[in-house]
Formats: C-alpha cells, structure tokens, sequence
C-alpha cells in the first residue's frame, strides 16, 4: 500500500493526496466474455471515487462509455455524442459498477461483448490530478460551482444529463485567454468564442459558468469531469515531490521530424487536439501501443470508431513525447494543438522481485486460463524468449516501447525484424491463436521497467558528437545493453560497471565471446540522469533508431556485480534471502559465452540447465555449473562453462 501526504486544498479543506500515479490512474486492456467479470487495476473507486471510460477496440458501431461514481454506477454517458445520461439495458447494474480495487462490467451495454477487445481509462478522485462534481443549473450567468480538485482546473469536460446537449471542454492551452473559447469533445471542430465560462478563468476553489444549455440552463442537471496540470507541485513518489499529469499545448511545424514536447515526464496516456483547426480527440496509450517508430494505436473521443493502427504520430520520450508524423491532425504546421498527458508509472523502486520480473514456460495454468502464451501477473516491458529450448531456435528480445511485433537476436547483428502479431492483452505477452499447451518448451523472461530497477529508452541517432540519451532509471545504470534497430546491422555494445576501467569506456558485444575493448556504442560511464554514446553506427548514426537496456542493483531485488574465479566453489553474495531466480555471466579476462539460468528450468544442487544468448545452440542440462543459495547463488568450476577459473574475472547480472 502506498504511503500518503496531506496536502491543503480550497479553503480550510485537507486531502490526502496518494503518491503513486498507479493509485490513481489505469489502462486496462480486456476481452469480453458476454457474462460478468471484475476488472482489478489497484484503484479504489468504491471509495475515494472517479471515472471509468470504456471503449470497444474492435466494433465501429459501440460508442465511447463513460461511467463516474457521483451519478452512480451504470449510468452511461458517451463522449462522442450529444445524448442525455442512460441505463443500458435499462438496469443502472449492467454497464460498470465500482469497487475497491477497480470496478465490474455486466452482461449487457456494450462493455462486456463476447470476444471483444476493450481499452479501459480509470482516473481517481485526487488532489492535483482529477476530480468528478455533479450540479443543478440556475441559468444565471456567472454561477460558479465548487470543485475539490486541490488546484486550478487546466481541463473541463462538462455535460448536460437529463437532455441532450454538446459536451462543453476548457482547456488551459486553448488560445491565450481559453476562458473565453470553448471546444467540443463530441464533434473535431476547431475552439470557438463563445460564453460557457462567462469569460473567467477557474481558480483552485470553483469554477465559472454562463448561462447556456450545455453548462447551466435552469433545473436541468450537469456532470464536469476536471483534469489538473502540474507544474513542480504535484507532490506524488515517494518523497512527495513528482508532478504525474500535464496539461499544455504546441506549435505543429508539419515535419515527420516534428516537436518535442517537454513535460519533465514519460507519459503512458496521451490525449490530443487540435485548437485552431478541426481534428478529431485523439487518444493514445502505452497499454495498447505508443511505437517509437512505429504505428500507434489510436482511439478518437469523439467518434464511435474502432481502433486504427496503420498510422505513426508520436514517439515517448523519458522526459516527454515526440510528434514523428506530418499529419495536419497532429503536427500541421503552425497549427495549434493542445493535449492531456498522464505520467507512467510507477513511481516507487519496487519492494519485491515478484513485482518486476517474471520467467515461465509456455503452457503454464496462468496462460491457459488467460489464452496466451506468457502471463506475468503485471504489465510486461521487455520479454526475451526462445521458441524451444531443446533445439538450435535462437532467442530473441520484443519491447513494449517498439511494438510487441518486432523482434531482435542476441546473437545476431541484424536489424529488427517482424516475425509474427503479439496481442497484447495487458499482464501477458503473446496472444494464443492455436492450443495453449503447445511447444511448451518455449520460455521466456519478462521486465517490467521500474525506478532503481530497470529501464528502456528508444532514441534515434543524430549524428551529433558527444551526443546523451536522457533515461528513467532513477540511479545510475550499472549495466546497459544497446543495439541499432534499424538502418543497417550492428553489434550489441554491452557496458557494465566491472569492466576494466578505460577512456571513454570498455565494452562487450553480446553477440560474441570476445574480452572487453573500447569498440563503440557507449562513450562514457552513464549517470543518473543519461548517458553517452559514440558517432558510429554502434550508437548515434544520423536516422538510425536505438534501443537501450539499462540494468541496477536494488536491495533484496537485483544484483549487478562482478567475481574472481577461485577454480572450485563460491557463493556470490547478492544480498537476496531466497536466492536468485534469474542468473547471467560472462567471463571478461577471456573469451566467453553469455550463459544464462533461471528457476524455471532449475537451479538446483545438480545439473542446471542454462542457454548462451550469443549463440543458436540448444539448451545444455549435463553440467552442474550453478547450485542455489539464499543470499545469491553459487558458482563452480566445471569445463562445459569455466564460470569459475582460478583467478579468472566475470561480470553477471542476478534477479531474486
């Protein structure tokens, strides 16, 4: 359970803001059954109240469906039409009801079709991010209606329940003075002047209405759904100092190479709107895919459509996001456009290795009873995996940040690859079109990227010398793994914090066996912040794209070390009390394989059966290299490997 702060609100008002951004905010992907099911994202609705917004992936027919816990639950309302408040199916119980940790859908309403995809957006209740308020309009101009937000509202969504109206929309990079316009979540038209604010802006105690039907006419009631902007003050993480939603506005420059947007954040849900120009809603989210390079999955609020994924338009960032298309919907230049955008989460270095790793072979009861091939009980960043361990398939790497489709060789130099379609269904990798159970000798080791622990970073090159990549990791890396994507083959440069000192750096390839050298890729020891990489094709080359893999110790949960061989046995000591459940060494004073075991297959006190990640060959299970220990694991000196050579160095990377 995260911990809590008190922050002051309007008035004499005290909230207890959470500090984690996965308190109060989820995507969540899920397939229909038809009957009933429970959604659990870990947000307290039941109790601390918000916004359920659900949207049919797949049918152009099923509009947008929005449910909040101030008009109780199933009570629908669609952002892409101008309808008053319904009960689908006629029972307030069939669309969404909430709970204390996510919420349920029914058996009818649209929400919960047989073989359906869904994309689900839950926002809580909270200081400084977002807040639900329902009214009575008066039909004066000026009423102003209290708010709890805890901060000025940067975003208005207000619609009319009892009759039909158009959705009313503030947004604080609406033009220079947005009190005075108005935008449309229902229809793409550009802001227009108009007097649904009365001309005055929102303070952090109300906001200002006029006097028309769609916010105020006399007797009839309304819903206004409020989204914060933070700007150094959002006071969520750990130390209360993090800021987790933004909302702003740029200038399109029409450019395939467009704007960087700043937001001091990487963002997992991003919303986008054209101001001065008529453009759909449009909304993005990592959950279902926002591709560095790549097509991104894209929903519009104000359409009913399903889901379109044949288009490229943004890119993230670690400190934001990146227009990377021309298309006058997003980056028409010298269009003005604003957004919402949400931070990814989470924000806390995790307590436990559970949390932030898994590895499985396929066929497990979790992915039989989900109907894919890899389930690891929370949203996967990075899977490695081979197609069956018994013969000479090679391994590869897919990311989240690069589109679950596409696909890179440890041991190969060739670029990124497209083999075969990964539905990704939130807390697995590899949606199963055939039998669960087969090949079940596939395996796979699957990161969640999480601060202290693990992190990813796509760039592309620049051709600029002395060239950084910001990065996530919260600590300085102590392992990086980086390849070039695309524009041509490429080693896979490996630095690591035990490498023989050097200037800039010595690095490995992981695609071979050779002892440490300065060969390129990185520059310099990384920081906390970023790190440097060289003018080659290994890391920076003009219109090439990268990815990087950044590796840290964290107490009880990780372990980046190094140890010197003593030619028989020795524990290495990683600080675990369970032992370790994923284990990688390299032999650095000599040539050696990249050897990699894990529980899964067995580290037991006998033989342990381990794979190369530079090679194709087939599992070995005849040696007895590696014994468990709690604190960490235990190497011995057997031919097959020499992971334990006397006076021999190794570096090796250990999860517990």
């Amino acid at each position: 359970m995260s911990n809590t702060k008190t922050v002051m609100g309007q008035a004499s008002n005290q909230y207890v803001a959470p500090t984690d951004i996965t308190d109060v905010f989820s995507t969540y992907l899920y397939e229909g059954n038809g009957s009933t099911q429970t959604i659990t994202n870990g947000i307290d609705l039941d109790g601390e109240g918000g916004l359920v917004w659900v949207k049919n992936r797949n049918n152009y027919s099923f509009a947008h469906q929005l449910y909040d816990t101030e008009r109780g639950a199933g009570l629908l309302l669609s952002s892409n039409n101008t309808e008053a408040q319904a009960a689908p199916g006629g029972d307030p119980s069939t669309g969404v009801s909430f709970t204390s940790s996510g919420f349920s859908v029914g058996s009818s309403g649209g929400c919960n079709i047989a073989d359906t995809n869904f994309a689900s957006w839950t926002f809580r209740k909270a200081p400084k991010f977002f807040d639900v308020v329902t009214y009575t309009g008066d039909g004066v101009a000026g009423r102003t209606v209290s708010h709890n937000l805890g901060s000025v509202p940067a975003c208005i969504m207000v619609k009319r329940l009892n009759a039909a109206a158009s959705w009313r929309v503030y947004h604080r990079g609406n033009t220079a003075s947005p009190e005075t316009q108005r935008l449309i979540l229902n229809d793409p038209d550009a802001t227009a002047r108009d007097f649904t604010w009365n001309d005055t802006a929102p303070t952090d105690a109300v906001f200002t209405l006029g006097s028309g039907p769609s916010e105020n006419n006399n007797g009839d009631t309304y819903v206004a759904y409020l989204f914060a902007h933070n700007d150094g003050d959002g006071g969520f993480g750990p130390d209360a100092d993090q800021d987790i939603i933004k909302c702003g506005s740029y200038t399109g420059n029409g450019s395939t190479d467009g704007p960087e947007i700043d937001l001091g954040f990487e963002p997992q849900w991003v919303m986008i709107k054209g101001a001065n120009v008529g453009t759909s809603w449009y909304m993005y989210d990592t959950m279902r895919g926002i591709v560095s390079n790549g097509n991104d999955p894209r929903l519009q609020a104000n359409q009913a459509d399903a889901e379109y994924t044949l288009q490229n338009a943004i890119a993230l960032q670690p400190n934001g996001f990146k227009l990377e298309d021309a298309d006058g919907n997003w980056n028409g230049s010298g269009n003005e456009y604003i957004y919402i955008a949400i931070r990814r989460g989470p924000l806390a270095p995790p307590e436990s290795a559970t949390e932030v790793f898994d590895v499985t072979h396929r066929g497990t009861t979790e992915a039989t009873n989900n109907n894919v091939n890899f389930y690891a009980g929370f949203p996967i960043d990075v899977a490695w995996q081979t197609d069956n361990k018994t013969s000479a398939f090679g391994l590869y790497f897919t990311t989240r940040l690069t589109g679950g489709n596409t696909y890179l060789y440890p041991y190969s130099t060739a670029v990124e690859s497209g083999v075969q379609a990964n539905d990704d269904m939130q807390n697995n990798w590899g949606k199963n079109t055939g039998t669960n159970t087969e090949n079940t000798n596939a395996i796979s080791w699957m990161w969640k990227r999480a601060p202290n622990f693990f992190d990813v970073v796509a760039y592309t090159g620049d051709g600029t010398a002395g060239r950084t990549v910001n990065h996530n990791l919260g600590v300085v890396p102590e392992m990086m793994i980086l390849k070039r994507r695309t524009g041509g083959d490429g080693e896979w440069p490996v630095y690591h914090k035990d490498l023989p000192p050097a200037s800039p750096v010595n690095v490995l390839f992981l695609n071979d066996v050779l002892t440490p050298a300065q060969y390129g890729g990185f520059s310099g020891v990384p920081t906390s912040t970023d790190f440097s990489v060289t003018l080659t094709d290994l890391g920076n080359l003009s219109g090439s794209t990268y990815i990087a893999y950044l590796f840290a110790s964290l107490d009880g949960v990780s372990k980046v070390g190094s140890y010197t061989g003593n030619g028989s046995s020795q524990t290495i000591d990683c600080g675990f009390t369970s032992g370790a459940r994923f284990i990688l060494i390299k032999r650095t004073d000599s040539t050696g394989d990249w050897y990699i075991w894990d529980t899964e297959r067995g580290i037991v006190a006998g033989n342990d059966p381990h794979l190369s990640l530079n090679t194709t060959a087939a599992e070995v299970t005849s040696d007895d290299s590696i014994d468990p220990d709690n604190s960490g694991f235990i190497v011995n000196q057997v031919s097959a490997t020499n992971i334990n050579v006397s006076s021999a160095s190794y570096i090796f990377y250990a999860i517990a």
